[in-house]
């Protein structure tokens, strides 16, 4: 699956904050609300490369490594992995800042798959490259 490494790899695709409504009573942000950070910034890697609408159809192998808290500022990072006809395997890593300290950890991993759709929903295939 995925090494822990020292810094991100791919390129930011989503950036924001854990707020407490994300949290629970013990100010752990609920990995729900992780994951779909991580699904949206992983749609917006699909979409730059599909050119168009994408649908997730799988996430495999979350890893969470450490907790996240109230208030920590979160960057998702994606690179995809394979590009196939219609589908890409996107690498999204979550990691914390410290803005005072300049300060990144990985907090957490996961690999998703994202299909190309046409406007009634069917698969489609990707555009070449440029």
């Amino acid at each position: 699956m995925h090494v822990v490494s020292t810094r991100p790899q791919g390129e930011l695709s989503l950036q924001t904050i854990a707020m407490p409504g994300d949290a629970n009573a013990n100010g752990d942000i609920f990995g729900g609300w992780v994951v779909s950070q991580m699904d949206l910034s992983a749609g917006v890697c699909a979409r730059k490369r599909a050119r168009g609408r994408v649908a997730t159809v799988a996430i495999d192998g979350m890893v969470f490594h450490k907790p996240m808290k109230v208030g920590d500022i979160i960057g998702c990072y994606t690179r995809i992995l394979h590009a196939g006809r219609t589908s890409l395997r996107i690498e999204v890593e979550v990691w914390r800042t410290d803005e005072f300290a300049n300060e990144q950890e990985m907090l957490t991993a996961g690999l998703f798959t994202f299909v190309a759709i046409d406007d009634h929903g069917k698969k489609r295939p990707l555009p070449a490259l440029a």
